[in-house]
């Protein structure tokens, strides 16, 4: 929360000493629109959606979820008027943008080609459950990673949510970090990279 796009771009640059850049992929960082945040008692913060507290115990702000669905569709209908086929865009985010990247795929993209959740979750009644309750397509893989000594987002919502997801017919993976905060780690990165590698390969070229 409070980040932008560019300053997360800026985050993962110091922590790979590099940017995360690929040959054949290109890499957007959308920032949120600074709204009202009710745990930062209803202070200007760029977030994704508002909550009625950070708990995975309470209803979901599903108004400011929803609207946010919407602004972030339009930037995937850009990318595929722009040529780019759904099954070649992947989503994802770190904390509270993983959720949103869960909301966006499962309820609303479900042929992507996958998502990334990096100490992320759901609450427990999240409408994406609900929306896979009623689910018969094949659905985007999850990449998920966690530090176990997170205290902002607890490792068991992240445990959770993916033992969730699991049982409603999503692909998961849940990667543990041992002593990691609510924060991102080389490793976990390099995980990623070649995760999202592996999802977009490089095309062969077509042939007639």
């Amino acid at each position: 929360t409070g980040d932008t796009g560019q300053g997360a771009r800026t985050w993962i640059k110091q922590i790979l000493n590099q940017d995360m850049a690929f040959q054949h992929i290109k890499v957007i960082y959308p920032t949120a629109p600074a709204r009202p945040y009710t745990p930062m008692k209803g202070a200007l913060s760029t977030v994704w959606f508002d909550r009625y507290k950070i708990s995975n115990d309470c209803p979901e702000h599903i108004e400011s979820i929803d609207l946010m669905c919407q602004g972030l569709t339009d930037l995937i209908n850009d990318e595929v008027k722009n040529g780019i086929a759904k099954n070649r865009i992947l989503i994802g985010g770190f904390s509270m943008g993983g959720g949103m990247a869960m909301h966006l795929a499962y309820r609303f993209h479900q042929d992507l080609a996958g998502v990334f959740a990096l100490s992320s979750f759901l609450n427990k009644d999240s409408a994406v459950y609900q929306a896979l309750k009623r689910n018969e397509s094949v659905l985007p893989e999850l990449f998920q990673c966690h530090g176990t000594a997170d205290e902002l987002v607890l490792y068991s919502w992240g445990e959770e949510t993916n033992k969730m997801l699991k049982s409603l017919g999503v692909s998961t993976s849940l990667h543990t970090f041992p002593n990691l905060h609510h924060e991102l780690s080389r490793t976990e990165i390099e995980k990623l990279k070649t995760w999202i590698v592996k999802k977009l390969p490089v095309e062969a070229a077509k042939t007639n």
